[in-house]
């Protein structure tokens, strides 16, 4: 038996959890923006305090 045996819903969730933190890199990859590492580094480093989350995601729609 596998020791990590997750059930689809589980894959679901951990995948949106994922592409939830990192939305603000992924609105400035589709947008093509001049600071794509810069907001990456950005979203990595600090999202988990809410307000870098906040910040990448508005420099990210931002010119």
């Amino acid at each position: 038996m596998s020791m990590y045996n997750l059930s689809l819903l589980e894959i679901v969730l951990i995948v949106l959890i994922f592409s939830l933190y990192f939305l603000p890199f992924l609105i400035a990859s589709l947008r093509q923006h001049k600071n794509i590492l810069a907001i990456f580094l950005l979203n990595l480093a600090l999202s988990w305090t809410f307000f870098g989350w906040i910040a990448a995601l508005i420099w990210s729609v931002t010119k």
